[in-house]
């Protein structure tokens, strides 16, 4: 069995990851693995294809920026990637994350309903049934059940400057992705399968399947003292925040109040900041700047007394369950897929964007009294719901069963 993946990243953050394990599972059975991106360059034991280049990303943030038409630019790129598709034959294409300034989506689909072979579509966020946003509950908009326009999140990500195209985008969406017919839907949360059985989308098989993680790279390491060391830590209880991108989205501005809230016992480490932003700290967190070494991650996860993450908009965070298979028990927001990683003995749900709340959940779990949340517990519930090797088995059982 031959399956290309289509994602905007390869092997690198968190969907580029998931679409590297798929093909690890794809190839450890003696299957191909092909993987189109559209930017970076990461080692993969996948074939790699690269869409496009820089010029066309580039132009492709210009038709975004100015005419709010993400996804309907990189027309030539799109076509030289329908070329390579012609030449390899998949038995079945995985579709990830097709936004991200590198492919458009008209030209695909219809060369994906010409050819009609078996297409799995895994969503990471909202984008694939909006007229414009990734995520929209950060504004509690529900237009994209009738039809987007006048969209609150037009200065958001995929930024528009000017016009507001949300309305056009949202019909051409659904008349673009609803003329496949052997399209099937996968995500990684309950709370986005809900979502997409609302949407325009309704009428395709959706199937959650958890993320998975590699449990063997991110698992409890028990000599932790050089960053202990490093960063001047002893008798400190540890607060740690992961994140590919920090922004107030993210929950940055949260993690800054909460540091005036905590006793000076507590020590919020920060991981993914830029330079510019670990400059404006205030001193009472450390920031480090983004890394793609899962051992040192595993190393600050496992340093940890709690993984808090206090995202506002989010489908289901792997940094959550890399915390969990380091043996951190985790605080989040009630946010999207979020509070699915843990159960009530290994971390706590809390209200969007109360502080205070975040607070006392963050004391609750480090406390000495508290008989929950101990590392034990944290590690075999990711040994039992999200070891990579067993979810993504499940998507090898699906292309088996498709590409028959």
């Amino acid at each position: 069995m031959r399956v290309l993946q289509i994602n905007a990243t390869v092997n690198s953050g968190s969907t580029g990851r998931i679409a590297e394990d798929i093909g690890l599972v794809l190839i450890n059975v003696g299957h191909e693995s092909y993987i189109a991106y559209g930017r970076g360059n990461q080692p993969s034991k996948s074939n790699k294809i690269k869409i496009g280049n820089q010029w066309d990303a580039n132009w492709h943030g210009v038709v975004s920026l100015l005419l709010d038409r993400h996804g309907f630019a990189s027309r030539k790129a799109t076509k030289q990637l329908i070329n390579k598709i012609e030449e390899l034959k998949p038995d079945v294409i995985n579709l990830h994350n097709i936004h991200g300034y590198y492919v458009n989506i008209e030209i695909l689909f219809d060369y994906l309903k010409k050819i009609n072979i078996p297409v799995v579509w895994t969503f990471h966020d909202c984008w694939p049934f909006t007229g414009h946003c990734s995520y929209f509950d950060s504004v509690a908009c529900e237009k994209w059940k009738t039809h987007c326009q006048n969209c609150p999140k037009k200065s958001f990500y995929p930024k528009s400057l000017l016009i507001d195209n949300s309305f056009k985008n949202y019909s051409d969406k659904k008349q673009i992705f609803n003329q496949l017919n052997n399209l099937h839907i996968i995500t990684p949360s309950n709370w986005l399968k809900n979502l997409v059985k609302q949407s325009f989308l309704s009428k395709f098989p959706v199937i959650c399947i958890h993320n998975g993680i590699d449990l063997s790279k991110f698992s409890p390491v028990e000599n932790v003292e050089k960053l202990i060391q490093k960063w001047n830590l002893k008798d400190k209880i540890i607060v740690l925040g992961v994140a590919s991108i920090w922004d107030r989205r993210k929950g940055l501005d949260d993690f800054i109040s909460l540091s005036n809230k905590l006793s000076g016992t507590y020590q919020i480490i920060l991981i993914g900041l830029t330079k510019k932003q670990i400059a404006q700290l205030p001193k009472n967190i450390i920031g480090i700047e983004r890394t793609e070494s899962i051992e040192e991650l595993a190393e600050y996860y496992s340093l940890a007394n709690v993984f808090v993450n206090p995202t506002y908009q989010d489908n289901f965070p792997t940094t959550n369950i890399e915390a969990l298979a380091c043996g951190t028990p985790v605080v989040t927001y009630n946010t999207g897929g979020s509070p699915e990683a843990i159960d009530k003995e290994t971390g706590i749900v809390v209200e969007k964007g109360n502080v205070n709340d975040l607070k006392t959940a963050i004391e609750r779990v480090t406390s000495a009294k508290t008989e929950y949340y101990d590392k034990e517990k944290c590690r075999k519930r990711a040994e039992k719901h999200f070891d990579k090797n067993e979810r993504y088995q499940d998507y090898l059982q699906l292309f088996k069963t498709l590409a028959k």
